[in-house]
C-alpha cells in the first residue's frame, strides 16, 4: 500500500450531493476531500437518464425577482451564495438536457475550488478508530467522518426465475430501429420504464409494461418520483386501443423458446388468472439500489426497504455505524416515496441541514437561529415572511420545518429554519419543553383524493375551515415536548401568497390564544409540577435551573441525571398531569373564542 492521507471528512462521490456537501465543508474551512471515480463531476448523468432528458423542471421565468422564491421552480441548482452558479444560466428549457447538468456541475466544482480527487475508484472501506478508504491504487485515505454520496450504483434485480434473460435499462439499446415490428415487455412502471416505452412506440409491434401494482401518477400523489406527465404519452396508446397495454401482473417466470421469450404472468385484478405471453424482447426497468459491497464486515451499514437503502437516523447517520453519514438520493430512506429527498431539489436542503447538524455535533457550533420577540404579532410576522419566501419548506413539504423554541419563562423565542421534522421529534433541537413547528403541506389525506382535478375547495375567506385545505398551505403546530397540543392551518391560496387579512389575522389570534392561555391560567413549567408533587424541593429546582443555563439538556433529563427523580417518574408526571392539563386548556380556550 502507498502513503496514508488523513482528513476530518471524506466524501465518496462528486455528483450533485457530493458537490453540495463539499460546498458547505469548504465554506466552513473544514479538512475534507471528495473522491470521484470519474474524470469529472456528475459522470452518471452522461449515461442516465438513457435518453438524455431530465424530468427535473427548470422554470426560468416565474414572475418573481426573489432568488429564494425562484428556487421553488428551479429543481437543478445547488445551493450557494453565487448568483452566477444558478442552473438557469446553463439552460432555458423546462426539461433540460442531462449534458447541461454535467456542464453545470463541472463549473460549480471549479467556481468554488472544491477539493476533489478524480479517477479514484474505491475498492474497500474499513474502520477501526477511524475510517480507512482504500482505492484501486492501494492508497489509503483516513477520516473521522465518512459521507457516502454515491447514489444508487447497483441495478435492482427482482427474484424472478429467468430474469437473467432480460436486458437491463442500463445497457439496452435506445435505438428504435433495433425494435422494428417486435413485441416488447418492459418490467417496471416507473419513469425509466415509460421513458423507454415512449422511445420505442414508433417502431414496435406492441409494448406491454408490467408490475404487480397499479401506476401511481405524480400529479395525483404529489410525489415527483411517481410517473410524470412528460413520460406518460404511452398511456394514450393503451387506452385508445393501439395494441399496447399496461398490465397489473406478477411475473412468474421468463423462459427462452427458440428466438422468443415465454413469460408467465399472474394478473393482479383478474381473480388469479395466469397466462403465458410471447415476446421478442424483455427489458428490465426496476430501478437501482445501494451497493454495500465496498464495506468491510466490521463497518457494513444495516440496510432497509428491501435492502435498497442504508438504514439511517434522523441525522442521516447509519443506524449501526457511528460517524457514517449519507447524502443525496440515499437520504430518501427517511421519506421514501413521500417527499423529495431522492432528487436535487429535495436533498440539497437536507444536505444543508446535515451540515448544520455536523457543525453542532462535532464543532460546537449552534444551529443557526435568530431571536424573535414572543408576541403574537412578532411570531406571525416571522412566519408570514417565511411561508411566502422559503423554497426549502416548499420543496420538502412536511419533512423540513421551521421550529420556534420558547424559553421556560416564555420571555424569549429562538427561531430555527429548515430543520428535519424527525430531528426535532428526536429531541435533538428543542432544549426546552415548549416549541412550535411550521411546515408547508398538502391535505393530510391527499392520497385519498379520488379525482385531483375536481376537488371541492374551501372558500378563500372561510378561515375557520382552513384545515380542509387540499392544496399546499402553512400549518403551525404547538408541542409540549413531543406531544401535539394544538395546531393551526392557514387557508390555501391559489397563488400561494399568504398576505391577506384572512391569512394573517387568524394566525395572530392563534398565538394570542396560546400565549394568553399560559399566562391566564398560570401554566406551570415542569419543575413546578415536580415540586408540587413532592418529588423535588425548591433548592434542588434552583440548582437544576442554574445548571440548565450551561447545557442543552432538558430540565427533566438533567434532574434525572442528578439522581433526584427517576426518569420514569418524570415521564409519568408529564403524561398523566402536564400534557392533559395543557391540552384541556388549549381546547377550552379555542372553544371560548
Amino acid at each position: 500500500m502507498s502513503k496514508i492521507t488523513e482528513f476530518d471528512y471524506l466524501i465518496i462521490g462528486a455528483g450533485p450531493a457530493g458537490l453540495q456537501m463539499g460546498y458547505y465543508l469548504e465554506k466552513a474551512n473544514r479538512n475534507y476531500l471528495i473522491l470521484e471515480a470519474g474524470e469529472t463531476p456528475g459522470t452518471s448523468f452522461n449515461k442516465f437518464p438513457r435518453h438524455g432528458k431530465l424530468i427535473s423542471i427548470n422554470k426560468v421565468y416565474t414572475g418573481y425577482d426573489d432568488r429564494e422564491i425562484n428556487l421553488r421552480w428551479d429543481w437543478n441548482s445547488l445551493l450557494s451564495d453565487s448568483e452566477e452558479m444558478l442552473f438557469k444560466h446553463y439552460s432555458k428549457r423546462y426539461f433540460p438536457d442531462a449534458k447541461d447538468l454535467v456542464r453545470y456541475l463541472c463549473d460549480f466544482a471549479t467556481h468554488f475550488n472544491l477539493k476533489i480527487k478524480y479517477g479514484v475508484r474505491v475498492v474497500k472501506i474499513a474502520k477501526d478508530n477511524k475510517f480507512m478508504v482504500i482505492d484501486n491504487n492501494g492508497h489509503v485515505y483516513c477520516c473521522q467522518r465518512l459521507i457516502i454520496a454515491t447514489g444508487f450504483s447497483k441495478p435492482y434485480i427482482p427474484s424472478i426465475p429467468g430474469i437473467e434473460l432480460a436486458e437491463n435499462y442500463t445497457d439496452a439499446s435506445i435505438n428504435p430501429e433495433d425494435f422494428i415490428n417486435q413485441k416488447v415487455l418492459i418490467i417496471g412502471k416507473g419513469n425509466s420504464g415509460f421513458e423507454t416505452a415512449d422511445n420505442l412506440v414508433d417502431t414496435t409491434a406492441l409494448i406491454h409494461i408490467a408490475s404487480p401494482n397499479p401506476i401511481s401518477m405524480a400529479w395525483k400523489t404529489k410525489y415527483v418520483g411517481h410517473l410524470r406527465a412528460v413520460n406518460n404519452n404511452f398511456l394514450d396508446t393503451y387506452q385508445l386501443k393501439s395494441q399496447n397495454a399496461v398490465l397489473d401482473a406478477s411475473i412468474n417466470t421468463i423462459k427462452r423458446q427458440n428466438d422468443k421469450f415465454v413469460v408467465s404472468v399472474t394478473y393482479t385484478h383478474a381473480n388469479g388468472e395466469r397466462e403465458d405471453l410471447i415476446y421478442d424482447r424483455v427489458i428490465l426497468c426496476s430501478g437501482f439500489r445501494f451497493d454495500d459491497s465496498l464495506f468491510d464486515s466490521a463497518c457494513k451499514p444495516d440496510l432497509t426497504i428491501n435492502d435498497r437503502f442504508p438504514a439511517q437516523t434522523s441525522e442521516w447517520e447509519s443506524t449501526n455505524v457511528k460517524d457514517l453519514y449519507f447524502a443525496g438520493v440515499l437520504m430518501h430512506q427517511r421519506d421514501y416515496k413521500k417527499k423529495q429527498s431522492g432528487f436535487i431539489h429535495g436533498f440539497r436542503y437536507n444536505i444543508r441541514a446535515l451540515h448544520h447538524i455536523l457543525e453542532r455535533k462535532y464543532h460546537d457550533r449552534e444551529l443557526p437561529n435568530q431571536l424573535v420577540e414572543p408576541t403574537p404579532e412578532s411570531l406571525t410576522k416571522a412566519i408570514i415572511k417565511r411561508v411566502n419566501q422559503s423554497s426549502a419548506l416548499w420543496q420538502q413539504t412536511g419533512f423540513l420545518c421551521d421550529t420556534i423554541v420558547l424559553s421556560s419563562d416564555g420571555k424569549a423565542a429562538e427561531y430555527y429554519e429548515d430543520v428535519p421534522v424527525d430531528y426535532v421529534r428526536d429531541g435533538k433541537l428543542a432544549q426546552h419543553d415548549r416549541y412550535y413547528t411550521l411546515t408547508l403541506e398538502f391535505s393530510q389525506e391527499i392520497d385519498k383524493i379520488q379525482e385531483p382535478f375536481a376537488i371541492d375547495r374551501v372558500h378563500k375567506d372561510d378561515a375557520k375551515n382552513a384545515p380542509q385545505s387540499a392544496f399546499i398551505h402553512p400549518i403551525v403546530r404547538y408541542y409540549f415536548r413531543n406531544t401535539l397540543i394544538s395546531e393551526h392551518h392557514v387557508i390555501e391560496d391559489l397563488a400561494s401568497e399568504w398576505l391577506e387579512d384572512v391569512h394573517v389575522e387568524p394566525l395572530i389570534e392563534f398565538f394570542a390564544t396560546q400565549l394568553s392561555t399560559e399566562s391566564k391560567f398560570n401554566i406551570k413549567p415542569l419543575g413546578a409540577y415536580l415540586v408540587e408533587a413532592g418529588l423535588l424541593n425548591r433548592d434542588q429546582l434552583k440548582v437544576a435551573l442554574d445548571k440548565q443555563k450551561e447545557t442543552p439538556i432538558r430540565l427533566g433529563e438533567l434532574i434525572s441525571s442528578m439522581g433526584w427523580v427517576s426518569q420514569e417518574k418524570i415521564e409519568y408526571v408529564i403524561d398523566k398531569v402536564v400534557v392533559p392539563q395543557r391540552k384541556a386548556l388549549a381546547s377550552s380556550s379555542f372553544t371560548s373564542n
